[in-house]
């Protein structure tokens, strides 16, 4: 049996919240970003659940949650604040711009 499917592909941004269609795209991907962050640093220092949620001042769950890049009613101040007590340098720079509007950027080392 030789049968071709047609595939369709489609090029997106490199928002995919944008892509989606999320109205705070730029806000979702920077708060991924950092949930993606927090879960390496805890890989790194080689940490159970448990033993993040401790170190961070939060739940076991929700150590899980956000390592699992659900981080819906986490503010970026919270998890700027979990990606600093894990061991992490923050930090934010501010600059003029010209002709155009501001934009937020988060740059991980």
């Amino acid at each position: 049996m030789n049968r071709r499917t047609e595939v369709t592909v489609e090029e997106g941004s490199t928002n995919v919240y944008a892509d989606l269609g999320y109205v705070q795209a730029a806000e979702m991907q920077r708060k991924s970003q950092l949930a993606a962050e927090i879960s390496r640093a805890i890989r790194a220092r080689r940490l159970t659940q448990g033993e993040a949620a401790a170190l961070l001042g939060i739940d076991q769950s929700k150590v899980s949650r956000i390592t699992r890049g659900q981080f819906r009613g986490v503010s970026e101040a919270k998890l700027f604040e979990l990606v600093a007590k894990l061991g992490r340098d923050v930090r934010i720079v501010v600059g003029p711009v010209r002709r155009r509007a501001g934009k937020i950027e988060l740059h991980l080392a």
